[in-house]
């Protein structure tokens, strides 16, 4: 979910989670009734959301160890004195400064302000976007949308609207005022920062446009921010005063070395020299250029992958690579090199003589004659020439790749320990424009780099085909989502290129990129999350009804065995719903439902939510069709309130049985230390040289072991939350009891309809302080414990400890 649609979401999951569930000493009882089974369970309910947010693929699952494998990221900003730069592309102008549009970057400057102060400036459009404007009393900054605490106050000008807001590490709107200006004029923006006071002013307007007193949370005065989101702007005439002193801030910064961002340009040579090319690219929008002069030296780039953590290497570790070069009077060879990250020491090398004048793709092979958990890869000339460079490739080889798949073998190894068995590739990333399937196969090298969602500048190194080899390979049953703008002939060659025999023409061509058999995938999810962005807007929805028939229909004609997912925005008190469910039902297999589940009790919210969805389905049409598919289970967290809130979730798609498909967790990986979006929710984290669980990791697992295909009946009290299943043979019997409150709590368990069971049962629990998280240096603090129990007796009396999530199973 976008960062601007959470609203309150984020504080609210944060004050449920404070508030503790008391019970006071009384016993809880348990009642289950084996002989009265009351629906089937999802065969594929264990399951995980994946896509490119906080670099789950590209720097996570995809082998790929270079970060900016394209070039496609510009030259770094310039050093701003006093300033501070949050993403973005920020440059100088004649008398101000301007950014790129994108999700959220903002420009910081370094000096905290103390006491009331009035800040203004002059902005105008070059590319209208979501918003642009300033921030104020900001503190704790960090790279990211929603990354900081402050007010923003900013213009819309598609919406001719003023907006304030606070940012609390997410974003929560506060106030909104109708505007008249033109976005593409210079516009001055004031605000008066008074207290816990803040007036907003227009232009030379004397009245403020928007007053607002903060009663319930100010922020104290801090530093000052430009911020834009999603807009290309302009900023100019940027002062702040307090009291009788006016200040005009400027913005100073000293030259960089033309390399792109993603990489570390060295030179040791008199004159050598850097560049971007953005005419003669092999691939995508530009490359880089390395010109020596002569003489002693080298001159080059270096890549320490994602967030330059650096490229963890094992003593004997072979990687292979290939570069695209050409060259222009250049005298010697191209050198590559894993080196220290200071470069000073090398770990391996190779020289690849003989660059051509035109573009071409040399391999090589480096095995690494040290352990370094933060090398780097390097590429360098020490002769006089010139030297252009383009799509990059370094990957591990043998056992550190997935089943021979570029892929991590650690991180693949750990999704499957999970117990997962369903994995969903979608989100927000599907959105993007430049998201199109016919853009991801063939030729890594040849696939266009596109602005992605979360990333300005994404890969299509990984794929639609490359996902379906991933679960085909770790035995996931898979579903993707796809633009809803794609064309209806497109659609339908892609279902020809991944279902298609090899005698049809896109099947020809998937066989020749190497997968002769047919992908046995068979849910397709047309949008992600579609009318979500401006709310609840009727014209939207009628849109996505019209683009979903026209593909549903092209793809239908391909192949009538697919199951279609809807992703229209579910909005059970709206009108608009209706009308989108008859329209689909029939067409659409499911509806995507999105859920949150930060909440220790969550699932009591999903299983009325659910309730009332199959009742809203039943009234618009009695003999629906359609049903429900939760294909992201949301949240702002990965502890151990979230570990119960995804176990109670759960149980409550148990008790809808055959009408929800599954539930995928959100999201399946993360990088440490990497939050984008504000949904801090990786069931796995990961580093360069390091895969752990986090506590939703062990809640899944533990209920994926121990899936029994029956839900028999089940009574309890004192604010547990309970499910009972059982085998289909009738021998085993599983409870699963989440206990989401801050005591422990006594229970009698009374067993019926399963005569002959044996005394010893097995016990298995999850437990701890509810915002517990795994750690790298401890990965298995909240983990789950497994213990053989005696149980005599017809009535069972067992201990469920605070904030827990135990499962007995019994065996006749």
């Amino acid at each position: 979910m976008p960062p601007r649609n959470r609203l309150l979401k984020n504080i609210i999951y944060t004050i449920i989670l404070i508030q503790p569930l008391v019970v006071f000493g009384q016993r809880a009882h348990i009642a289950v009734n084996a002989a009265q089974v009351l629906n089937n369970i999802p065969a594929n309910l264990y399951g995980s959301c994946i896509e490119d947010v906080n670099h789950e693929i590209y720097g996570g699952l995809y082998d790929q160890r270079i970060f900016g494998e394209s070039f496609e990221e510009p030259k770094p900003n310039p050093s701003f004195k006093n300033w501070t730069v949050y993403d973005g592309n920020w440059t100088q102008t004649n008398d101000g400064i301007k950014v790129n549009g994108g999700p959220g970057f903002k420009l910081v400057n370094n000096k905290p302000l103390t006491g009331d102060y009035t800040l203004q400036v002059q902005l105008k459009f070059i590319k209208t976007g979501l918003n642009a404007g300033l921030l104020l009393n900001v503190d704790k900054a960090g790279m990211g949308a929603d990354n900081f605490y402050g007010y923003e106050v900013s213009i819309d000008a598609r919406r001719q609207m003023l907006v304030l807001g606070k940012h609390l590490n997410n974003w929560i709107p506060v106030k909104e005022e109708k505007i008249n200006i033109n976005g593409s004029d210079w516009t001055t923006l004031k605000v008066a920062v008074n207290g816990n006071k803040l007036s907003v002013y227009l232009n030379d307007a004397k009245e403020p446009a928007l007053v607002y007193t903060d009663e319930k949370q100010p922020f104290p005065a801090g530093k000052i921010a430009l911020r834009t989101f999603d807009a290309e702007v302009e900023y100019r005439s940027l002062m702040v005063t307090q009291g009788s002193k006016t200040e005009k801030l400027s913005f100073e910064a000293a030259p960089v070395p033309a390399v792109s961002s993603a990489w570390d340009g060295f030179n040791t040579t008199q004159s050598g020299s850097f560049s971007i090319d953005t005419e003669h690219a092999f691939n995508g929008s530009q490359s880089q250029v390395i010109v020596h002069e002569g003489g002693s030296g080298i001159i080059g780039v270096a890549n320490s992958s994602l967030n330059r953590w650096g490229i963890a290497l094992r003593k004997g570790q072979t990687f292979a690579g290939s570069i695209y070069l050409k060259a222009q009077n250049l005298q010697g060879p191209v050198t590559v090199a894993l080196q220290s990250a200071d470069g000073r020491k090398v770990y391996a090398l190779q020289n690849i003589a003989n660059i051509s004048s035109t573009w071409k793709a040399y391999q090589f092979r480096l095995t690494s004659n040290t352990t370094d958990p933060k090398a780097r890869f390097a590429f360098y000339i020490a002769k006089k020439g010139k030297l252009w460079a383009d799509q990059i490739t370094l990957m591990t080889t043998g056992k550190d790749q997935f089943k021979g798949l570029p892929l991590r073998a650690d991180i693949a190894v750990k999704m499957q320990q999970q117990g997962l068995n369903f994995v969903r590739y979608g989100g927000t990333m599907v959105n993007a424009p430049g998201y199109r399937f016919k853009k991801m196969i063939g030729e890594r090298s040849k696939r266009p780099p596109y602005k992605g969602h979360w990333y300005p500048y994404s890969t299509n190194g990984f794929g639609i085909e490359d996902f379906l080899q991933f679960c085909e390979a770790a035995g996931f049953e898979a579903a993707f989502a796809i633009n809803i703008e794609e064309t209806p002939q497109d659609a339908a060659d892609m279902v020809e290129y991944l279902k298609g025999s090899i005698n049809t023409t896109w099947g020809k061509k998937r066989a020749q990129n190497g997968h002769p058999q047919p992908y046995k995938v068979k849910y397709f999810e047309i949008g992600n999350e579609e009318v979500i962005f401006n709310g609840d807007n009727a014209a939207e929805y009628d849109h996505y009804i019209e683009r979903f028939t026209i593909l549903h229909k092209a793809m239908h004609a391909k192949d009538a065995s697919i199951k279609f997912i809807n992703s229209a925005w579910w909005r059970p008190g709206s009108a608009n719903m209706e009308r989108v469910f008859k329209a689909l039902n029939g067409k659409a297999d499911y509806w995507d439902l999105h859920t949150d589940a930060d909440a220790p009790n969550s699932g009591l919210k999903v299983d009325s939510t659910l309730t009332n969805m199959q009742a809203l389905f039943k009234k618009w049409v009695p003999d629906y069709k359609m049903k429900c598919a939760i294909f992201e289970e949301n949240g702002g967290r990965h502890d151990l309130g979230r570990a119960l809130g995804h176990a109670t979730t759960l149980n409550a798609v148990r008790r809808h049985g055959d009408f929800v498909l599954t539930s995928c967790a959100a999201n399946a990986l993360q990088a440490l230390g990497q939050n984008d979006n504000g949904w801090d929710q990786g069931q796995i984290f990961y580093t360069p040289s390091q895969v752990w669980g986090m506590p939703p990791f062990y809640s899944q697992q533990m209920a994926a072991r121990n899936h029994q295909p029956l839900r028999i009946s089940s009574d309890v009290d004192k604010g547990l939350d309970v499910t009972a299943t059982l085998s289909s043979d009738g021998k085993t019997l599983v409870i699963h009891i989440v206990n989401p409150s801050n005591q422990t709590i006594q229970t009698d368990l009374q067993i019926a309809g399963f005569k002959n069971r044996k005394p010893t049962a097995k016990v298995s629990l999850l437990s701890g302080a509810v915002n517990a998280e795994n750690t790298p240096e401890h990965p298995d603090l909240i983990s789950t414990k497994t213990n053989d129990h005696i149980f005599n007796g017809d009535l069972i009396q067992h201990d469920l400890p605070a904030n827990s999530y135990t499962i007995l199973r019994f065996e006749r």
